[in-house]
């Protein structure tokens, strides 16, 4: 009896584990795996700065963006700033500036002349509006030389107000465009005439001959016009007075003979 119950036990205890095993064996299926998320792709580097979107953006300098355009200095201006860690400040001026010139101005310059204009607005070097107040005068634009007569650009400041001076224009900072730490654009509201193109120096005098070093005669000849009336008559007596003695003599000269 007491082995029947044993066996009997022993079933039960083989049937549970077998029950056990099975009821794990078909647990929950494990969840999927979450889809992979999609890696975003790195974004490019941004491009130089281009000025002439900068100023259509701005509005009321389709003048200026004209010339920067036909005379190529747009393209320098995208080099320059792409390659060059110096930065660039430029002095725009409005629609209104280039109106209030002397009608047929631009048209009366050439190529040459439109180039060195455009630069003459253009200072090679970044500068924040704070930096004016210690600039040193005269600055040195793209057009060049900065000498007196040539193409000289003096800034003042007077509190908050920056003034501009080429020598035949006179205005000042009427605003900000843009600035970046690498470009700078300020508005203007007259046209920098510089002195080169709108006044320019006649040329210098041909140098005086070099003098003869030959020392002249220390006497020089009468000449026949500076003799006076007076002179004329002394010398027809004294011929007169040649001409009797001469014929007094051969009259003696025949009398002895």
């Amino acid at each position: 009896m007491k082995q029947q119950n044993a066996c009997t036990t022993l079933s039960f205890l083989i049937l549970f584990v077998l029950h056990c095993s099975t009821t794990l064996a078909q647990g929950p299926a494990a969840a999927p795996a979450a889809p992979e998320a999609p890696v975003a792709p790195t974004p490019a580097p941004p491009g130089p700065t281009n000025v002439t979107k900068i100023l259509e953006k701005a509005s009321q300098f389709t003048l200026f963006i004209r010339l920067l355009k036909t005379t190529q200095v747009a393209n320098q201006l995208l080099g320059q700033l792409n390659n060059s860690n110096n930065g660039m400040t430029i002095f725009a001026p409005t629609d209104n500036a280039f109106s209030s010139l002397k009608s047929g101005t631009l048209n009366s310059l050439n190529d040459e002349q439109k180039v060195e204009l455009v630069q003459f607005h253009i200072i090679p070097t970044y500068l924040s509006s704070s930096q004016f107040q210690t600039i040193s005068n005269p600055l040195r634009t793209q057009a060049g030389d900065s000498g007196d007569g040539k193409f000289p650009l003096n800034i003042t400041t007077s509190g908050i107000s920056v003034n501009i001076t080429s020598g035949l224009t006179n205005t000042s900072v009427s605003g900000t465009i843009y600035t970046d730490g690498q470009l700078a654009v300020y508005q203007i509201d007259q046209v920098l005439q510089p002195m080169q193109i709108f006044a320019p120096r006649p040329p210098a005098p041909a140098p005086a001959p070099a003098k003869s070093k030959k020392k002249k005669s220390a006497v020089v000849a009468d000449s026949p016009d500076d003799e006076t009336p007076a002179d004329n008559n002394s010398k027809a007596a004294a011929t007169m007075q040649n001409v009797a003695l001469f014929g007094v003599a051969a009259v003696v000269a025949a009398f002895y003979l």
